[in-house]
Order: C-alpha cells, then structure tokens, then sequence
C-alpha cells in the first residue's frame, strides 16, 4: 500500500500543477476505494529512480518514481551540492543538453537555472541535438559536469538523465558516471530539503551553433580517405540525429543520403515503430524498403538520441541488418588493418571474437562490465569500444561515449572502399570468418510487464545452473556483486545472462564457435559448412537456455 502522508506531502512540494493535480486525482480515487488507483501510487512512491546503466530513466509521470520536474529538480540541485562537496571551483563549467522527447527541454533548462544558482557556468546546447554532441561538448569545453536529457531508445512514454563527469584533465574526462560517484549523487539527492525552495537563476548561457559546427568537422575527419561513391539511406528513427548525421556524411564526401521521410523529423510520439529502438523487429522496415526501391548500397539507422548504429546490407543477397556484433567486428578489423594501435575494448555481453582478433595483432584489449561508462574508462590509450547492442567508438578521444554519427561515417567510408574494390560488407565478414573462424551470435530478449519474472528467472538460473549446453560440460560464474549477471561456458561456446539496464527485459547473449576448414584459404563450401554448424549449434543453444530460463 501507499503511504498516504508521504503522497500529500509530495505535492505539496511539487514545482508542477499539473502534476501535483494529477497525484491529488489519484489519492483522491484511492481514497474512494479505487483499486487501480491505488496500486499506481503505490509504485509511483515505492522508490526513487536511481542511476542505472544510463542514469536515471522511467516513465514521465508524477511522483518520486517518475521523470517529472520535481524529480529533475532535486536531481539537479543533488549534482550541484556533490559539485561542491567535490571543491569544484565556483564559475566551472557544466554543459547541458536534451532530445526532443516530452518534457526534455524544461527538465534541461529547470537543470541548468539551478546550477547557475548553484554559482556555476552553466551552458546548454542550442536545441534538441544528439547525446554525442553533448558528450564532445563536455570534453571541449573542459565542463567538469554533463548532463543529457534523453531516454535513448526507449519507449515514448519515458525520458531520461544522463550525467558525465570531467574537467579533471584525466582522459576519461567526459565518461558516464560510475560507482562510488552515482551513489554519492544519489545521497546528495536524497538530501535536497524542499524542491519549491531550490534557488534558480536565469544565467544561462546559450551555445552558439559552433561548437555543433566543429562537431561536425572533426567527426568528418575520423573518416578514413579513399572513395567515396556510395548510395546511403538513413533514418534518425524520429529522434534528432538526421540533420547532424547528414551533414557529417556531407562533410565526409559522401551525397546526400536519401533520408527515410516518414522518420526524419523529430516526433516524441514515434508514430512508425512500436519501439523506437533499431534492435526491434520492424524499426528498419521502411529503411530497408526505401534502401531496396532507391537501389542503395547501405542504410544506416540512428536510434532518437544518435548515440547507437545500425547497419543494414545486401548479404548473400537479401538485405538484412547486420548484429552489433558484425558491425563491431568490421569496425576493428579496419582499424587493425589499417595499423591503428591502442587499446580495443568490449563488455562481457559482446562477442569474444574482438580478443582473437587483438591477440593475433598485438595490441592491447580490455573486457568491461556492460554499458559504455565502463568501455569508456577500460584504458588510457583507448581507440575503439564497442557494445553488441548498436553502440561503437571510433572517436574516444573526441567522445568519450558510443556515437552512433561518427561510427555511421566510419562504416559508409569502409563499405564505399569494399565496392572500389568490388566488395561488399558481406564478403569482408566472410574473410573475417574465414581467418578466425565463424563467431555466431544470438540473443534471446524478453520484454516484461511483471519485474519479477526476470528475478525468478535470475533465480532459478543461479540455483540450477545447466549442467551441460551443446552436450559440452558447462561451467557457471556468477558475477555479483560488481552486476547482475551469469556466465556459462563451455567447449566452442558461452552464454551470459542478465537483466537489461535500460528496459524491462531479460537478456541471454549466445556464442557458438565454429572453425572454419583450411582458414584464410578456405573455399566457399568450407566457409557454408562452419555456417552451417554454427547456425544449428546456435539454435540448439536457444532451446536449451530457454528451456534453463524457464520461458
């Protein structure tokens, strides 16, 4: 149940009427004897949001367990009051940005008027612009504090609130925050006394179009020289990323993508998907549509806040998107090839082909937790991390986050080379394969309405884990407390486990290895045998982790 008092007293201290009518409804209906209404307030005062993966992010609603203004507000005035247990110098810059989803523009503002307050420089972008601009902005201008409202790919009915931390010099200055730092916020958090008493200044400074401008051009640049002719199809899924993503392939080299019509504008209603996530079934259906009317060679497909790509190619003929892990995989065998040295990094999730691949060129590799604040802080001399879940960086030293724009450019730029040469991107995966053998990925993901059938789930994994997968004995790691999360292995394979960070899901990434007969100077029928073995491996694998899961 709800604890009444707390429900008055919260809106008595919210900033927003219409919020604090909306609550006042509820209470009003709970106290009639209204079920529904009061099983609502009950999970809308059960806790606070708190830092996950991405920060905080949940449904815009009113109420402690919600993206709403007051909980921005004391989110807000939480950052500036661990700015100043910090001894962050008085006049130090933060930078802040947002998407256009509902709400974000005031959640944004509402966090800069009171940082200025606070007595900080406080900068904002100049409208809704993409997560990685904001994260370039944290590192230009030497910010020791980001904050980007965004709920990425989630649903339309959430926003978010990412934070990055810099100015100290290091070069992980403008990565996500990690932990001791969000719980030390989240007590800062904690300790605001009234929201309607927080100070708020006016003293906002606007960014000029700029530092958008050298975005675009030092992003541009990341892309390797060579041909540039190329027929490319974009979409921004609805969200902001067309306009900065076409201009960064203009500056590139490339002509104008032929843009995806129906998704190009930014909508927070996001009327075309079910979820504006590329990963989903069905998001890139009217790309790859378009891509296959306009006979174009390559679609690349931005997620709302641009920090994700997804690539799509003819592939033996048949369009198909290409797994994050392929991408991540065509990425760093360019890099590599090219000679770029460094430290390549992934999460636990990603395939384990990026470790053959960096062992066999001498350089360095680093294996994180999942999410891109750890990818980010894996090594001083990063050049490349990436994410099976669409998220890559080319840049770090520019970004320090995935970058969905310059990974974008980065792949036009590679593809456009392959068809110089009379190749597609299907037939540089086979040559992958072909040198380290056939690392075929799946994934199964399922969406809940109920939290605790991921628990159970979790629960029953780590009381009864498999014994044997693919008849191969398996061995089980259990990763608490650092995450959430299981790990199986066993003989040409491995499976992890865990909660998504972002979303209601359960997630389960399978591996399959499969060595491919005579390697680099395989035929064609060697290549489709190793396939072969590895799509039936995979699926087999599916079953059995579906069948352990209890799904």
């Amino acid at each position: 149940m709800f604890d009444a008092p707390a429900v008055r007293a919260w809106i008595d201290d919210d900033v927003d009427p219409g919020a604090a009518e909306e609550l006042a409804t509820l209470l009003a209906r709970a106290a009639g004897g209204d079920d529904a209404a009061a099983v609502d307030l009950a999970d809308r005062f059960s806790s606070p949001l708190t830092f996950g993966t991405a920060g905080l992010r949940g449904p815009l609603r009113a109420g402690p367990n919600g993206m709403n203004r007051t909980v921005v507000r004391r989110a807000a005035a939480g950052l500036a009051a661990w700015l100043d247990a910090q001894r962050v110098d008085a006049g130090s810059t933060v930078v802040v940005g947002y998407d256009a989803r509902y709400g974000s523009r005031d959640f944004a503002y509402d966090s800069a008027a009171i940082l200025s307050a606070a007595g900080y420089r406080a900068q904002i972008l100049p409208g809704p612009l993409p997560t990685p601009v904001l994260a370039f902005a944290v590192r230009r201008l030497n910010a020791v504090l980001g904050i980007m409202v965004t709920a990425s790919h989630n649903p339309a009915a959430d926003n978010g609130y990412k934070v990055y931390v810099g100015g100290s010099g290091a070069v992980d200055d403008g990565a996500q925050i990690v932990p001791p730092v969000d719980a030390e916020i989240e007590a800062a958090i904690r300790a605001v006394g009234s929201t309607r008493a927080i100070p708020m200044s006016d003293a906002i400074e606007v960014i000029g179009h700029g530092l958008t401008d050298t975005y675009v051009r030092e992003i541009a640049d990341v892309a390797p020289l060579g041909p540039r002719h190329l027929s490319i199809v974009h979409t921004a899924m609805h969200g902001v990323g067309s306009v900065v993503a076409q201009r960064v392939l203009g500056a590139a080299g490339f002509l104008a993508p032929t843009v995806v019509p129906e998704q190009a504008k930014p909508d927070p209603d996001f009327p075309t998907v079910a979820f504006p996530n590329p990963e989903e079934p069905g998001a890139l259906d009217l790309a790859l549509a378009l891509a296959q009317s306009v006979g174009a060679d390559i679609v690349l497909a931005n997620d709302p806040d641009a920090d994700r790509c997804a690539v799509a190619a003819p592939i033996d003929g048949q369009w198909r998107m290409l797994r994050g892990d392929e991408v991540g995989a065509l990425l760093a065998d360019d890099m590599l090839r090219r000679g770029v040295t460094g430290t390549y990094a992934t999460t636990i999730v990603s395939s384990t082909l990026l470790r053959a691949m960096t062992t066999r060129y001498g350089v360095g590799y680093r294996e994180t937790l999942t999410g891109f604040k750890w990818i980010s802080r894996s090594a001083d001399d990063l050049v490349f991390g990436y994410e099976e879940a669409l998220g890559y960086a080319v840049a770090p030293t520019l970004v320090r986050d995935k970058d969905g724009i310059s990974a974008g450019v980065v792949m036009a730029s590679l593809a456009a080379r392959l068809k110089a040469q009379g190749q597609t991107l299907g037939d540089r995966l086979a040559q992958i394969a072909r040198e380290y053998g056939v690392y075929a990925t799946d994934q199964i993901s399922v969406r809940v309405e109920d939290l605790s059938i991921i628990s159970g789930a979790m629960a029953r994994l780590r009381s009864r884990p498999p014994a044997f997968l693919l008849d191969q004995a398996a061995t089980a790691a259990d990763l608490l407390p650092d995450t959430d999360a299981i790990v199986l292995r066993f003989a040409g394979g491995r499976v992890v486990v865990r909660p998504s960070g972002t979303e209601p899901k359960l997630k389960a990434y399978l591996e399959v290895v499969a060595s491919v007969e005579g390697g680099a100077d395989s035929d064609d029928a060697a290549l489709g045998a190793a396939t072969a073995t590895a799509s039936e491996r995979l699926h087999v694998l599916r079953a059995e982790m579906t069948a352990a899961l209890g799904l």
